[in-house]
């Protein structure tokens, strides 16, 4: 019989180092052999799962269904042998990826705790805005916020955030209150660098979803960013209740057009690549943020 596990292996592990050479080095074997394999499998399945050049190996969209199914059996067959020779406890490697305000205003104070509870868990955080993807970027989990698109990738709600505009006090001092999303005409808006420069609002008489162009001087990559700038005054930020929770509570910032925003909660996904059933270290850290956050995430 064929080694199946073996070609699965070679070939997400060609996918993952980039070309067949770093693929071999990790493996113990010669590119050619590398190359051989994965075109053994292909004239198995009858299907070309790579794109070969000299500078990078791209999966075509068989290669993304055969790479997502390979890494999930994989990952079931390491689960096993580990629990076979350790036990169930959740352990190994767990790349996680989070944007720049929730991750370091809700998530990050939970790491201690998390690391306390699952201490054969490696966890690797890293927080940016910024569309990354899993594949590439070798990351297990993502924890991003709004409407998901439709993908390959699976996601399970852990948490809901409210969508607040805030100012610090002497700047609405200075520059006025809105009070009709109209107004923000003429506000300095702090905005996001990646996003449409339109802020959602919902119309409190009649329910009707309203865009509002906004303009201002600075824009940024990220949240954390953003907030140190309105803090110091510099003008409005559109951004999630959590990331400015404790700044609201001490008065450091205040919230308007509070009737103006969208009733419904924003949800929060944690977004991961393969089958439902997750390797049991990235089961153990969004089982966790939903029991942290405890806001029917189920």
């Amino acid at each position: 019989m064929d080694n199946r596990f073996g070609e699965m292996e070679t070939f997400v592990r060609a996918v993952s180092e980039g070309s067949f050479s770093a693929a071999g080095r990790a493996l113990g074997m010669t590119p050619s052999a590398v190359s051989r394999v994965v075109s053994r499998l292909e004239d198995r399945l009858q299907a070309r799962l790579l794109v070969r050049s000299t500078r990078a190996l791209v999966p075509t969209p068989e290669g993304e269904a055969y790479l997502a199914e390979a890494r999930e059996i994989l990952d079931r067959l390491a689960e096993m042998e580990a629990r076979m020779a350790q036990g169930a406890t959740p352990r190994g490697p767990l790349r996680v990826s989070a944007t720049v305000g929730f991750g370091a205003q809700a998530v990050l104070p939970l790491v201690p705790r998390f690391l306390e509870a699952h201490s054969g868990i490696d966890l690797d955080l890293t927080l940016t805005d910024g569309v990354i993807d899993l594949w590439q970027e070798r990351v297990d989990l993502a924890i991003r916020s709004g409407t998901l698109r439709d993908s390959a990738l699976k996601a399970r709600r852990v948490a809901r955030m409210r969508r607040v505009v805030v100012g610090a006090p002497d700047y609405l001092a200075r520059r006025g209150v809105p009070v009709v999303p109209g107004d923000l005409i003429g506000h300095d808006c702090l905005r996001y660098n990646f996003r449409p420069d339109d802020w959602p609002f919902r119309d409190p008489a009649t329910g009707a979803r309203v865009l509002q162009r906004v303009c201002g001087p600075f824009s940024a990559s990220d949240g954390t960013i953003l907030r140190h700038v309105c803090l110091a005054g510099t003008g409005l930020m559109w951004t999630g209740d959590v990331v400015v929770a404790e700044d609201l509570a001490q008065g450091r910032l205040v919230e308007v057009l509070a009737d103006w925003q969208p009733p419904e909660p924003e949800e929060i996904h944690a977004v991961f690549a393969g089958h439902p059933h997750l390797a049991s270290r990235i089961r153990a850290f969004v089982d966790f943020l939903s029991e942290a956050f405890g806001r029917d995430a189920g």
